[in-house]
C-alpha cells in the first residue's frame, strides 16, 4: 500500500468519525429536548409557552379507546368530507364546552386571527354590532355602522341573524359567527335574519368592505347637553371618546349624557381609561380570581366631571359598560336610566396556545366599588323607564332620551 492509499482510507475514517460524532450529539440534543418538555410540563405543546402539568389527565386508556372507536366509526360511515384537523378542533371546542361556560371557547387559527382583529377596531366585513344571549345563544345585530355594508343593505337594529351564507348559525358561539361573516373586503356574502313583524328567513347579499369602528358617537342637544353614545369598547374607544368629551367641554357643555345602551362591553383597559375620566380618586372596579389573587383598577380623579351626569342603559348593557355603570352608581355621581343591565361580572383572559389558536377563559369575578357582584343580576338603574319601541321605529322619537334630558335639565336651572 503506498502513502496516497493510506491517506485517503486514513481521511474516510476521520469523515466516518465526525459523521458519527454528529450523528450522536443530535441524537443527545433530541433526548435533551424530550427531557426537558417533560420535566417543564406537559401543559404546553410549545416550548415558548408553558402553562404547566394537569393535576390529572382527561386522556386515560378509556378515553383514548373510546376516542379511537369514534374515529374509526367516522371513517367506515361518515357520508361527507372531513380533515384530520377539523376533527381535532371539535375536540378542543368539546373540551371548553365542558366547562358549561358561555365565555369560556376555544379558537382556531382564523377565529383567533379574527378576535384579535376584531378587538383592533378595524376589520374588513359587513359593518354591524353584534350580541348573543349566553343561555339562549341567539345572536341579535343591536345596530349596523353607520354607512356601512350592513346598513346600506337594509341590515336592521333588533334582526336576529340565523344563517351565514345559507349554513345555519344558530347555537354557535358568537367568534365563530363573526368569522364566518367576515372576509376579504369585496368579497360576497349572504347574510339571512330573523325580524319581527316578517315571517320567514330574510336574506341579503352584502358586499364586504373595510370597516373602521366607530364606537362613539357625539353631538350637542338643545341647552348645550352632551350627548356621547359609546356602542362598544374597543381599543379605539378610549381615543374617540377622548376627542368627543372634550370637544364637548370646549363647547361648554351643562350636562352629559353618556348612552350605553346595547354596549356588549369589550376591553376593560379602554373602559378604565374611560371610567378615569369621569369619577373622583378611587376605586374603579377590583376582580378577584378563585385563588383570591386580588387586581384593583383605580381613578386618579385629575379629570373628575363634576357637571350633571345621566347614563343610559339596558338588559344589553353589559361586561365593561357594566363597570361604569357601576362605579357612577356607588359614587352617586349620576343618575342611572333606563332598565336593569344584562348581568355580566365575570373576567375573560384570552391565552395563546402557541400555534395561532387560542383560547378565552373565565379567570375572574368582578365588584364594583362597593363590593357588589351584579354576576347573572345586573344592575337595577336609579330611575327605571322602559323604550318605547312603537314610537322609537315610527319616527326614531326616544322618551329615554328625552328624560335623561330632563334630568339634566333640572340639575342645570
Amino acid at each position: 500500500m503506498d502513502n496516497n492509499e493510506k491517506k485517503i482510507i486514513n481521511k474516510g475514517r476521520l469523515q466516518g468519525f465526525i459523521v458519527t460524532f454528529i450523528i450522536m450529539m443530535v441524537i443527545i440534543l433530541i433526548v435533551v429536548i424530550i427531557m426537558g418538555l417533560a420535566l417543564f410540563g406537559a401543559g404546553s405543546f410549545d416550548a415558548g409557552i408553558v402553562y404547566g402539568k394537569p393535576s390529572e389527565t382527561l386522556l386515560d386508556k378509556g378515553t383514548e379507546d373510546k376516542l379511537d372507536t369514534l374515529q374509526a366509526i367516522i371513517e367506515k360511515y361518515y357520508l361527507n368530507d372531513y380533515t384530520t384537523e377539523e376533527l381535532q378542533d371539535g375536540l378542543y371546542k368539546g373540551l371548553m364546552e365542558g366547562l358549561k361556560d358561555p365565555y369560556s371557547v376555544y379558537y382556531t387559527k382564523e377565529e383567533y386571527d379574527q378576535m384579535t382583529e376584531d378587538s383592533e377596531g378595524v376589520f374588513e366585513g359587513i359593518g354591524a354590532y353584534l350580541s348573543q344571549d349566553p343561555e339562549t345563544l341567539v345572536v341579535t345585530i343591536t345596530r349596523p355602522i353607520p354607512d356601512s355594508p350592513a346598513e346600506k343593505a337594509g341590515i336592521l337594529a333588533g334582526d336576529v341573524l340565523v344563517e351565514v351564507d345559507g349554513e345555519d348559525v344558530t347555537g354557535d358561539d358568537l367568534n365563530v359567527t363573526v368569522a364566518k361573516i367576515r372576509g376579504k373586503a369585496g368579497t360576497l356574502v349572504n347574510i339571512g335574519v330573523v325580524r319581527d313583524g316578517r315571517d320567514g328567513v330574510i336574506r341579503f347579499d352584502i358586499v364586504r368592505a373595510s370597516v373602521e369602528s366607530m364606537t362613539v358617537d357625539s353631538k350637542m342637544l338643545d341647552n348645550s347637553i352632551g350627548y356621547i353614545q359609546i356602542s362598544e369598547f374597543d381599543d379605539v374607544t378610549y381615543t374617540q371618546f377622548s376627542k368627543a368629551f372634550n370637544e364637548l367641554k370646549r363647547e361648554e357643555m351643562t350636562g352629559l349624557i353618556i348612552d350605553l345602551r346595547d354596549n356588549p362591553g369589550g376591553s376593560v383597559k379602554t373602559c378604565v381609561e374611560i371610567a378615569d375620566e369621569l369619577l373622583p380618586e378611587g376605586m374603579i372596579v377590583y376582580t378577584e380570581t378563585k385563588d383570591g389573587e386580588r387586581e384593583e383598577y383605580k381613578s386618579s380623579g385629575d379629570n373628575y366631571y363634576d357637571g350633571p351626569l345621566v347614563l343610559l342603559v339596558n338588559g344589553n348593557s353589559a361586561s365593561a359598560a357594566e363597570i361604569i355603570t357601576g362605579a357612577v352608581k356607588d359614587y352617586k355621581i349620576g343618575t342611572i336610566l333606563g332598565t336593569t343591565t344584562f348581568g355580566k361580572g365575570v373576567v375573560q383572559r384570552i391565552l395563546p396556545l402557541g400555534d395561532g389558536t387560542g383560547v378565552k377563559v373565565t379567570i375572574a369575578n368582578y365588584f364594583t366599588p362597593n363590593g357588589e357582584n351584579i354576576h347573572e343580576v345586573g344592575i337595577s338603574p336609579d330611575e327605571e323607564l322602559e323604550l318605547d319601541v312603537e314610537a322609537y321605529l315610527k319616527d326614531k322619537s326616544d322618551n329615554q332620551l328625552d328624560r335623561a334630558v330632563e334630568i339634566i335639565e333640572s340639575k342645570i336651572k
